[in-house]
């Protein structure tokens, strides 16, 4: 499903036109990133919560040029399910 399929869904479900309906999902979403680029982890209860998860310092190979490099510790965004979110996709 795509943004354009959710914006789509959500208008013929509420009845609201689709640029609103595309404005608001295109704040959330902003809202999302900008909180977690401020590290705070965003919680919708039932649903999900978007957090921030730091990966730590590694070395990694460099195969064709045969060398070693370090990759330094850094945040991914990431997406932990709610157990109702869960249980429902499960069945």
């Amino acid at each position: 499903m795509t943004k354009a399929d959710i914006v789509n869904e959500i208008a013929k479900n509420t009845g609201i036109d689709k640029t609103t309906v595309l404005a608001t999902v295109e704040a959330f979403m902003e809202a999302v990133k900008g909180s977690l680029s401020k590290e705070e982890n965003v919680y919708l209860r039932g649903f999900g919560s978007f957090i921030v998860k730091k990966r730590a310092q590694k070395t990694a190979r460099n195969i064709s040029k045969n060398t070693t490099i370090i990759i330094p510790e850094h945040n991914i965004p990431a997406f932990k399910p709610a157990k109702t979110f869960t249980i429902s996709v499960k069945k």
